[in-house]
């Protein structure tokens, strides 16, 4: 892991922990992920279309067997719909903003359930300038989020009434590598939520877009 990262994600955890520190471990939250946006958009400076499409290492286990196009949609269709869906009870961005239409997307879920050809064939179906556009409006929905959040408000867990919500919208495919989102989320208080969606699931994802991009573009 990024060391930068990695010494950010450590603080904002022992920050968040104490009600003292907690508007700080907000501050430093905020400071890594716009590091790793920063990232995102050097990709969309650098890298070729077919680049964000390209699927190196197909046949790998972890994240980096995925596309980079692919790793974007992920990351900020879970943010949204754990940001928005269950921690806030607030219409997802995806769908306030008409993002299946605008980015041109088969689906309307977090892709968990996609595997190696058809991760590369819907990366291909997508419109990079709206996905990167829904990416910075769900994660600039989600900053608003966080600095509104209290210290007693991170103690809330996930209700069954919101597990119920989630599964009524159909963004989480019923198959067997993505149903298992929605009890992981719900088993788990807001805090729990701001250590995985929000900071170390970007961390994990674009250190393997990165391992892709050094793959199909070396310097």
């Amino acid at each position: 892991m990024n060391k930068e990262w990695s010494e950010l994600n450590k603080l904002m955890q022992t920050q968040i922990k104490k009600e003292d520190k907690f508007s700080e471990g907000v501050k430093t939250l905020l400071k890594l992920r716009q590091q790793l946006f920063n990232e995102l958009n050097q990709f969309k400076e650098e890298l070729s279309r077919e680049e964000f499409n390209a699927i190196p290492f197909i046949n790998a286990d972890g994240y980096h067997s995925k596309t980079i196009a692919y790793s974007i949609w992920h990351i900020f269709r879970i943010e949204d719909i754990v940001a928005n869906t269950l921690i806030c009870q607030n219409e997802q961005v995806f769908f306030s903003g008409d993002y299946q239409n605008r980015i041109g997307s088969s689906i309307i879920t977090t892709g968990n359930e996609l595997v190696k050809q058809q991760i590369a064939d819907f990366s291909e179906t997508l419109d990079l300038d709206e996905l990167y556009q829904y990416a910075a409006a769900v994660k600039d929905g989600t900053n608003d989020i966080l600095l509104n959040l209290s210290f007693a408000d991170i103690k809330r867990k996930i209700t069954d009434t919101d597990k119920e919500r989630v599964k009524s919208l159909g963004v989480v495919s019923k198959d067997e590598n993505a149903y298992w989102l929605i009890d992981y989320w719900c088993g788990k208080d807001v805090k729990g939520l701001i250590q995985m969606p929000f900071s170390r699931h970007w961390i994990m994802h674009i250190e393997a877009s990165l391992r892709i991009r050094n793959k199909v573009h070396p310097n």
